[in-house]
């Protein structure tokens, strides 16, 4: 019999050699991604996860779970094994070339032209 110090555990008397087997496929719910969108033609943003047995089950939970203060326009459930992400040490695909600074809109100074023209329309 296991001792702790804990007397709920004592009293379950669980057997310290007794081999626990690790949970069978159907045993464990599958976790689902939850995305959610506030408005109508506004973009889903990752909002957590839900563990559920199918994805019918993973919206309903969903639903209880990231809708009910806010205002909802809709709800995505995607099972996690279904999202790949890049590793971390594969960071240089970010990086851009210098050629291509072009793309970047910071290289454009326009912030000084606006405030120049403001100041212009001002006077």
């Amino acid at each position: 019999m296991h001792k702790s110090l804990d007397p709920r555990v004592n009293r379950a008397a669980l057997d310290v050699e007794q081999q626990i087997e690790p949970l069978g496929e159907l045993d464990q719910f599958q976790t689902f991604e939850v995305f959610h969108q506030k408005k109508r033609g506004q973009q889903h943003v990752h909002v957590g996860i839900v563990h559920a047995p199918n994805a019918n089950m993973a919206l309903l939970y969903a639903k209880e779970q990231y809708s009910r203060r806010g205002t909802t326009a809709n709800l995505w459930v995607c099972p996690s094994s279904c999202v790949t992400a890049t590793e971390y040490f594969d960071e240089d695909i970010f990086e851009t070339t210098n050629e291509k600074t072009y793309r970047d809109p910071a290289v454009y100074k326009v912030m000084d032209r606006i405030k120049a023209y403001k100041e212009r329309q001002g006077k």
